[in-house]
């Protein structure tokens, strides 16, 4: 996983945060999953909608656009899981000193509540050298049952095509 910013602003000014998944082998040998996470709102119309937060733990992130699940388009979402919660929330970097951090992931339809269909749990902070850093893409690295769906879907591929064409990957 990969934490991000999106407008790379200095210090702890608020900015859109970015959480990069990948399960490995999550599709069999060598298919990997890759599903990112920008911070956002978690209601109907926030989870659509990036939000500016300070630190990584103070609220929701979703994947902004939809997958399918079966016959349903549904957006995912993870919320990080404080135990006990603190005031104040101390940041990612001062809770993986401590402990663990534990993110519950959900799924749901524009009229449907949040469900939890999976946990994720960040043990400890280990910088990438440049030469391994991982190109996440969720549209080359998505599974059969979980594909990328939703009218915006076209400028998701076409984007993605782009960035691998940009980076020698296509």
């Amino acid at each position: 996983m990969r934490w991000s910013h999106a407008l790379g602003t200095p210090g702890r000014l608020p900015d859109a945060l970015g959480l990069a998944v990948r399960a490995e082998d999550a599709g069999g040998p060598d298919r990997p999953l890759d599903l990112l996470f920008t911070s956002s709102g978690a209601g109907r119309l926030g989870r659509h909608v990036p939000l500016l937060r300070p630190d990584a733990l103070t609220g929701a992130y979703s994947t902004l656009l939809a997958y399918r699940t079966g016959e349903c388009e549904r957006v995912l979402a993870a919320f990080p899981m404080l135990d006990p919660p603190h005031t104040p929330r101390p940041t990612l970097w001062q809770e993986l000193a401590c402990r663990p951090v534990l993110f519950r992931l959900c799924a749901a339809a524009s009229d449907e509540p949040w469900r939890p269909f999976a946990s994720l749990t960040l043990e400890a902070v280990h910088p990438a050298p440049a030469e391994a850093t991982v190109s996440y893409d969720p549209v080359a690295n998505s599974l059969p049952g979980l594909p990328p769906a939703g009218r915006l879907n076209r400028l998701r591929d076409a984007a993605y095509a782009g960035s691998r064409r940009g980076r020698g990957a296509a």
